[in-house]
């Protein structure tokens, strides 16, 4: 089990999705629409990605793998990763993290669509 830290920028993108995806609950449940909303997918997508990772940072769901075009915060000689919290899907969002600044700990450095 990993302690799971947060960029500004990282927990600032994960409030929003979180919030968009509360709004959009709230106005279906209002309506009573029993199908969910992208918005309230991808979070929950998200959300179960970051979950994953405090769990085992190598879940195979996750396809970690190694991505250079992100500077680790902590240390520029580490490395960065990239855990997918969608696949085959246009714009797919993916979370960056490392290890650290401790051990037993990671850090969320950014959750982004797919370029």
């Amino acid at each position: 089990m990993y302690d799971v830290k947060w960029t500004k920028a990282a927990k600032d993108t994960y409030d929003d999705l979180k919030a968009k995806a509360k709004v959009c609950r709230d106005a279906r449940k209002k309506k009573k629409i029993r199908k969910s909303s992208q918005d309230e997918g991808l979070f929950k997508q998200v959300a179960k990605t970051v979950s994953l990772l405090g769990m085992n940072p190598r879940h195979p769901g996750l396809n970690t793998h190694e991505y250079d075009s992100i500077e680790n915060p902590y240390d520029k000689k580490k490395k960065v990763f990239e855990a997918y919290a969608q696949n085959q899907t246009p714009g797919a969002y993916r979370v960056f993290w490392c290890y650290g600044p401790d051990a037993k700990e990671l850090t969320i450095i950014a959750i982004t669509p797919h370029p």
